[in-house]
């Protein structure tokens, strides 16, 4: 059984959730220490737990140490059993991190799935629903799979009570992916979403926004949610080139002026537009599990995040992978993954 450092690298839940998907894919049993050990309030939280739950529920597998706070835990993985499964993690936890730990293994499943997720769609520290749906998933089709998402309701932190379906139609055998020029941009379009706040916050950012940008008009829109659970507020910016799209998102928060919200959302936005890199850093460490279990592919993108690197020590554990990390001028970064020259005999 493999035993993982959960306080090494990044320290955060990505190390479990990373194990997580990969044990369930390669059937190896893994037991994980020191979980979240560096963290303000270390070992498992809500959103943990329902990743872990969600991970056991599709592969039938035994855990030992499923508890709230729990600093350690072991995990034995069935059978991929592919179905309509619903999966809640009962606070503001992002639910797009649950979809990402179970989602791996169901695209290579042996029939198609269903999922219905209940939690946060829109939390900091976390892959908005926005960026799945127009960033993640259209690359991870690319690769053979049919993934759609449906948002039915958004969920903000605190309050949380989001939805989204997805269905996944898999492949026998995930196909390589190279993402290595952006193109010419197309568009850049952005959003300044309300939900139980005044109007005038997203007007003001969504004003912000035009002038960081150079934005027309007609490209950046206010919406105002109406029924959510709890107040929120974030900013979406969308940058659309040749070959890949990006998102990047600002989160408002109680005490957070809008001003604040919008340029922090702008900021992260030229600078990927200055890097010339087509693959966002946020994206660069999500990227890598579905490309090593395809066992090849290559893409570009900035300065690796401890995201990144510490993704990249968890996948060396489970598969027989090479992922090799060559600096560029500029700042960039070509990833390379490949089967170890062994494992392709």
């Amino acid at each position: 059984m493999l035993t993982i450092d959960g306080s090494s690298g990044e320290g955060g839940g990505q190390i479990l959730r990373t194990a997580l998907a990969l044990a369930i894919v390669t059937g190896k049993p893994f037991r994980i220490e020191r979980i979240r050990a560096g963290r303000e309030k270390p070992g498992l939280l809500r959103q943990h737990l329902a990743a872990l739950k969600a991970a056991a529920e599709i592969s039938g597998a035994t855990v030992d140490g499923a508890t709230l706070g729990a600093g350690s835990l072991s995990f034995r993985p069935g059978r991929v059993r592919p179905g309509e499964f619903t999966f809640a993690v009962g606070s503001a936890g992002s639910a797009t991190l649950v979809l990402q730990t179970v989602l791996p293994a169901l695209l290579t499943a042996s029939a198609t799935s269903r999922l219905i997720l209940e939690g946060g769609t829109h939390n900091p520290a976390a892959p908005p629903f926005d960026f799945l749906a127009r960033s993640f998933l259209p690359l991870i089709n690319q690769m053979g799979p049919t993934v759609t998402a449906k948002l039915e309701r958004p969920g903000f932190y605190p309050a949380g009570g989001g939805r989204f379906s997805v269905a996944i139609v898999p492949v026998s055998r995930l196909l390589p992916l190279e993402i290595q020029e952006r193109g010419v941009i197309r568009a850049i379009r952005a959003r300044a979403i309300v939900a139980n706040l005044p109007r005038s916050i997203a007007e003001r950012e969504a004003n912000l926004t035009r002038r960081l940008l150079s934005l027309s008009e007609d490209s950046v829109t206010v919406e105002q949610i109406e029924g959510a659970q709890g107040p929120g507020n974030v900013v979406v910016i969308e940058i659309e080139a040749e070959h890949h799209t990006e998102v990047f998102t600002g989160f408002g928060a109680a005490g957070v002026r809008a001003e604040t919200v919008a340029t922090k959302a702008a900021r992260e936005a030229r600078s990927y537009i200055a890097s010339g890199a087509p693959v966002g850093p946020y994206l660069a460490d999500q990227l890598l599990i579905p490309i090593a279990l395809a066992g090849a592919g290559r893409f570009r993108t900035g300065p690796l995040s401890r995201h990144t690197t510490t993704n990249i020590a968890v996948i060396r554990l489970f598969l027989e992978i090479d992922i090799d990390c060559v600096a560029e001028p500029g700042r960039i970064w070509t990833l390379t993954i490949a089967r170890h020259a062994r494992s392709r005999q």
